[in-house]
């Protein structure tokens, strides 16, 4: 069987990338002075993983946290790392949240060695 790859632009082949729940908050208070009831709002849990190949979103992922996620994913995957002049101890990761202000859930993304 042949497997496909997708290949960065300098034909490299693209990293796995290792997405882990690290942290979960939630702002009662703000949600009880701003939000609207949701019924179901979050299917995250601590220390969840999520295995991304291709750069491609993986099954169970939050839509929303995807978005925020994948410039991140994408550029690691390609091989960059080294953000913000040496923010992250390990430069082929970063450490993200989610855009929900009410319930923020704090995301490691990493590349898979």
């Amino acid at each position: 069987m042949v497997k496909s790859f997708i290949f960065a632009p300098n034909n490299k082949i693209m990293k796995k990338i290792k997405i882990t729940v690290k942290r979960m908050a939630c702002y009662r208070d703000l949600m009880e002075q701003y939000e609207n009831p949701i019924e179901h709002a979050c299917d995250m849990t601590l220390g969840r993983t999520f295995i991304v190949e291709n750069a491609q979103k993986p099954d169970g992922m939050c839509d929303s946290a995807w978005e925020t996620l994948q410039p991140w994913v994408k550029e690691l995957a390609m091989g960059g790392g080294g953000f913000f002049d040496g923010w992250m101890k390990n430069p082929h990761s970063a450490m993200l949240s989610c855009n929900d202000g009410f319930r923020p859930v704090s995301f490691l993304v990493e590349v898979v060695e």
